[in-house]
């Protein structure tokens, strides 16, 4: 390639004017572009020299393309990147070149026994939190005998029929039985709180979804819970009932006979009493 643009570089050169003599000068004569100017011989071209190839490893000579001329100058191919970026770590396996050093290789892990682990022993449950008190609820039948059994035992109970009594001057009133539940249990919350030893409450508490609310509020405040059951037959309740000053109507007796459960331990009870009549009341 440089021999060549010298040589195009030597065809351009003009011929050096001659001097003209002093004693008349040379006439005018008309340039034509066809001519080509006369030029010398060309100079033998100088041999080049070889330059001395930089010696390089093994790893950077690459083989030529197939096609490609023999010789010339022997240039680098930039590896192309791929999609990954810079960032991007190759999972291929690096080269090894004769003479070059083996990469290091990660130590192998360490086999893992296959004897059973022992297991840790269980931490020991944590210790019951004392009672506060207990809270005792009466379940029975209207004229089963519940506030009577109350009075023999010289206790004063957080009654239903007392609160109506408080409430709208009429123990037999039964059209706000939220209002009154919902103030029995205010009333027993109050005690609670005060830390009172032992609680009563006196109401029919037929099923166990009418127990589960005193149950869960005695829970709370750490109390235990045990039940009264007055188990009476339902024709006794109904002689009872014609005796009492309030009475109930035949037809709600049987129907709250027929929802009655009795009371278990897997509702939350620490102990269960069952009072029952020794003979058949005339």
């Amino acid at each position: 390639m440089r021999k060549w643009m010298r040589e195009r570089l030597q065809r351009r050169k003009k011929e050096p004017e001659k001097p003209a003599p002093e004693s008349a000068p040379a006439p005018l004569q008309p340039a034509f572009y066809d001519i080509a100017p006369k030029t010398e011989p060309e100079p033998a071209a100088e041999p080049e020299t070889p330059r001395p190839i930089p010696e390089t490893t093994s790893a950077e000579i690459q083989s030529p393309a197939p096609g490609a001329q023999p010789g010339g100058d022997q240039r680098k191919r930039r590896r192309r990147r791929g999609r990954g970026g810079r960032g991007r770590i190759s999972k291929s396996p690096p080269r090894t070149t004769p003479g070059s050093p083996a990469p290091p290789t990660s130590a192998p892990e360490p086999a893992i026994s296959a004897e059973p682990a022992v297991a840790a022993p269980a931490p020991p449950p944590p210790a019951p939190r004392p009672s506060r008190g207990t809270v005792v609820l009466a379940i029975g039948l209207p004229g089963s005998g519940k506030s009577s059994w109350f009075k023999r035992h010289n206790i004063t109970p957080l009654s239903s029929d007392l609160l109506r009594s408080l409430l709208f001057d009429d123990p037999t009133e039964q059209r706000f039985q939220d209002l009154i539940f919902s103030n029995l249990r205010s009333m027993l919350k109050a005690r609670l709180i005060a830390r009172r030893p032992m609680n009563y409450v006196d109401a029919t508490n037929l099923t166990s979804h009418d127990r589960h609310g005193w149950i869960k509020l005695a829970k709370d405040y750490g109390y235990d819970v045990q039940a009264v059951f007055f188990d009476v037959p339902l024709e006794v309740c109904l002689l009872r009932n014609q005796r009492r000053e309030r009475v109930v109507g035949e037809d709600v007796m049987r129907r709250m006979a027929a929802k009655l459960k009795p009371p278990t331990f897997a509702e939350g009870f620490s102990k269960i009493t069952v009072v029952k009549v020794k003979h058949k009341e005339a």
